[in-house]
């Protein structure tokens, strides 16, 4: 199976970060990696003319930098079987990441986080909160700046249970497949209650969990709240050597709670580890 991971740069460091993480996660695999680099100017609505001659000269710089990234990763590949493509763009970032997934078959949207640092806070990137608002159709890998790859062998899966189970666990699954990772479900819960406790709709969906996740290495973890959920997940990360975590993106869930603040505020949500985001199949 060859997998397709889109990699939208801005020729930072940043993205570069990420570009690396993923050549890496897919070291083992046959991959192409589509390096994506969306020009954001469109004259045609600008109220203020500017002569081509000075846009023309900026785009094909891009270009050119686009190809020297292509080669930079090819040194930085040790597989025969990777191979890597550039796609150059004009518009929004967004229509450029749909129609390279539609186009490409992309699998993964693979970004750093390009966030503004304050305090012990990390903002996320206005366009890194736009790609998971808006991408619903392709799971985002976003990868924190300057991250050193670590074999992701302990995979994060906190959830409540109240939903059931279906497609949107693929991408954890082929995730976890790359390596043969453990899955750590999380369910935070009161100190005083287990799996006796739940719901018969969450007993359901956890029985389904356990069937969709019978051919992969997984864990049950019943954890007490410490503080709000943030700060419980970002201890049991901690605490239990976790290198990834995953979360499935559902209307009022906790990833919208965290993306939905001014992007000009410091948001309470922190990752030092990649952040996998799978969007919900209705």
């Amino acid at each position: 199976m060859r997998h397709h991971i889109l990699l939208p740069t801005d020729f930072s460091d940043n993205a570069w970060s990420a570009a690396l993480y993923a050549i890496k996660l897919y070291t083992n695999k046959p991959c192409t990696f589509y390096f994506s680099h969306t020009w954001p100017f469109l004259n045609s609505g600008s109220r203020t003319y500017i002569s081509p001659s000075y846009i023309e000269p900026l785009k094909d710089k891009a270009k050119e930098q686009l190809a020297a990234l292509k080669e930079k990763a090819q040194l930085k590949s040790t597989n025969e079987d990777h191979q890597f493509e550039t796609i150059f763009s004009e518009g929004e970032l967004i229509d450029a990441i749909e129609f390279a997934y539609k186009t490409y078959n992309i699998d993964l949207v693979v970004m750093g986080t390009k966030g503004a640092t304050g305090g012990q806070k990390i903002l996320l990137g206005s366009n890194t909160v736009t790609v998971i608002k808006k991408i619903k159709a392709c799971p985002v890998l976003l990868v924190p700046n300057k991250y050193n790859y670590v074999i992701p062998n302990n995979i994060a899966f906190p959830t409540d249970f109240n939903r059931s189970y279906g497609q949107e666990l693929l991408p954890l699954k082929q995730i976890a497949d790359l390596h043969n990772s453990t899955i750590e479900i999380v369910h935070i819960n009161d100190k005083d209650k287990h799996e006796d406790n739940l719901t018969d709709i969450q007993t359901a969906n956890l029985e389904m969990l356990k069937t969709n996740l019978e051919n992969h290495q997984h864990n049950f973890n019943w954890v007490p709240a410490q503080g709000n959920k943030e700060q419980t997940i970002k201890s049991f990360n901690d605490n239990n050597a976790i290198n990834l975590l995953t979360m499935i993106y559902y209307n009022h869930s906790f990833i919208e709670s965290i993306i939905k603040e001014p992007i000009i505020k410091k948001l309470g949500f922190q990752s030092k580890i990649p952040f996998l985001v799978i969007p919900c199949i209705n």
